[in-house]
């Protein structure tokens, strides 16, 4: 019967020497074992330690690469390596790392709640949940991961689901102020705001920072100035998405100059804590590739498949309406809301990638493949089984690849949404948004973008017909029931009245548009543009081409206010 060597007596000290607080004598230990010993694994780990305590992540993610080399069957050095890579913003990276692990250990219950947070970062949801729960199953009951997998599920919109794992959470630790910022929020989003606020009180009792949170729910009950002095009351300087909301509110009361100031310095500070920013020349020659192909090749082949539900494809920019249109659609008994699926990108990248570069999308049987992985995907999201003919798929943007979804898909019903362009780029700019290759950071990229994808897209248009049905934004708004029952007949569907109710519509939109579409439709946010004259003087000269094309007076600086 073979016994595990003691560890060293430098490690033991080096051990107690961390346990104690004492980074740099614990390092300088381990440092004198490996001088005897430099493939020892313990005191690897000590450096490793030192240099996470320090915050080196990548000299850290050095060391752990080493020790993985010298000991391929240790589970723990892969699992900090994921969590390491994925603190860096290296999410690709991190989820090949923890796949490794798994292909090793298929029992690794940490393995799994670390891929679980990837995938649900990356939005493959369902992906997510099911890791999540294979978690649980190998751990037992692990509030942080019960909160995690309910966080995952409010995202689905599953929110009965989700109350029952945020419940037990609490049982096992009641003070903690993550479980009960997202029970509230599961509140607020159920319309229950007394229990939501009570939540709240909770997780700041806990010692939990609620201040953002805060801010939200009383702008959500129209206490503005309220909300205001919230987050002015804390002392230093707000992160980014305390200053996009601080602008909102500053909006609401009348404040514009100093609200379009803080949604300028909001994106910027978030831009730098997360490495975004916008490249307008690869935009700009990806797009140009794009066209050129699909003008001298035409519409690639594509073949139906006819059976089992079908999506229709909701496109336009973040923020055009494109979570109203879905919500209306959704209210019918024929139509499931898919949300932002990210299976366009995923045929994209299947099409650059093993099936050899856009190029073979005109190949015999490459849409084919296209359509069955989406479909495959979508029956993985339960998109498929619902007994609902037609899912809806909003992810903005999709009319970039055009050619690859009428490919794949030759019959689907395609809906185009607009938005007065200045009206949509005020409201990406207050927004925290990522599409559009990380545009909506700078007012500049957001106007870029749109110049760029109106240039895209019209270009398909002229080689490939265009099949969409162009909604616009203040049309459905100035006639709703008119609107709904052209969107329902684009789909060869009935109307049905509750579409016109879509604000009943129990399902949870997890969008920054959720709180509108809980409401009856209303022409607030029309014209919102208007009291920003000023600031958007530059960006109206640009996109006027874009503006008149789209329908849409001349821009003129003019005073009142719409709000979003």
């Amino acid at each position: 019967m073979s016994m595990e060597r003691p560890p060293h007596p430098l490690i033991e000290q080096a051990r107690g020497l961390l346990n104690q607080g004492q980074a740099e004598s614990a390092l300088a230990a381990a440092r004198r074992r490996l001088a005897e010993a430099a493939a020892d694994v313990d005191a690897l780990e000590i450096v490793a330690l030192v240099h996470q305590r320090r915050g080196q992540a990548v000299e850290a993610i050095a060391v752990l690469e080493t020790i993985i080399a010298l000991a391929p069957s240790l589970d723990w050095p892969r699992d900090d390596l994921a969590i390491l890579l994925a603190g860096l913003g290296r999410g690709a990276e991190a989820e090949v790392a923890v796949r490794a692990t798994l292909a090793l250990n298929a029992n690794n219950p940490q393995a799994h709640a670390m891929l679980g947070t990837l995938l649900t970062q990356r939005r493959d949801l369902p992906g997510g949940e099911a890791s999540f729960r294979r978690a649980l199953a190998l751990a037992g009951e692990h509030p942080p991961t019960q909160v995690a997998l309910a966080a995952n599920l409010i995202e689905q919109g599953k929110l009965e689901a989700a109350e029952p794992l945020l419940a037990r959470a609490d049982q096992l630790a009641p003070r903690d102020g993550q479980t009960l910022a997202h029970w509230s929020r599961l509140r607020d989003a159920m319309g229950d705001l007394p229990a939501s606020r009570a939540l709240l009180d909770r997780a700041e009792a806990a010692g939990f920072d609620v201040t953002l949170r805060r801010a939200v729910q009383l702008g959500r009950e129209k206490r503005h100035a309220e909300a205001l002095a919230v987050i002015e009351a804390v002392p230093g300087q707000p992160g980014g998405d305390a200053l996009l909301e601080r602008g909102r509110l500053k909006e609401k009361l009348d404040r514009p100059a100093e609200a379009f100031a803080d949604f300028v310095a909001g994106k910027a500070r978030l831009a730098a804590r997360d490495g975004f920013a916008y490249d307008g020349a690869a935009v700009t020659r990806e797009f140009d590739a794009l066209a050129r192909l699909v003008e001298a090749r035409g519409l690639p082949p594509g073949a139906a498949r006819r059976e089992g539900p079908q999506p229709v494809f909701v496109f336009g920019f973040p923020r055009s309406g494109t979570t109203m249109v879905e919500q209306i659609l959704s209210s019918h008994s024929a139509i499931a809301a898919g949300g932002e699926l990210q299976f366009v990108t995923e045929m994209v990248s299947a099409l650059e990638g093993a099936l050899g570069g856009l190029p073979a999308l005109w190949e015999p049987g490459v849409s084919e493949t296209l359509r069955d992985l989406y479909l495959d995907r979508a029956g993985a999201f339960g998109l498929m089984d619902g007994g609902q003919p037609v899912f809806t798929d909003k992810m903005p943007l999709s009319e970039v690849w055009t050619p690859v979804i009428r490919a794949a898909f030759p019959e689907a019903r395609l809906i185009r949404m607009v938005r007065h362009p200045l009206d949509t780029a005020v409201s990406m700019l207050s927004h925290n948004l990522t599409h559009g290759e990380f545009c909506g950071y700078r007012i500049e990229d957001i106007a870029s973008h749109m110049l760029a994808v109106h240039a895209l897209t019209g270009r398909y248009r002229a080689a490939l017909g265009d099949t969409a049905l162009a909604v616009r934004y203040e049309d459905l708004v100035a006639d709703q029931e008119d609107w709904t029952r052209r969107l329902l007949a684009h789909l060869d569907l009935p109307f049905e009245a509750a579409c016109l109710r879509f604000h009943e519509n129990r399902r949870y939109a997890p969008t920054p548009s959720y709180a509108q579409v809980s409401e009856p439709l209303n022409d607030r946010s029309i014209g919102r543009w208007r009291q920003y004259a000023e600031q958007l003087a530059p960006q109206a000269a640009a996109l006027a081409g874009v503006i008149a094309d789209l329908g849409y007076a001349a821009p003129r600086a003019v005073e009142g206010s719409g709000r979003q």
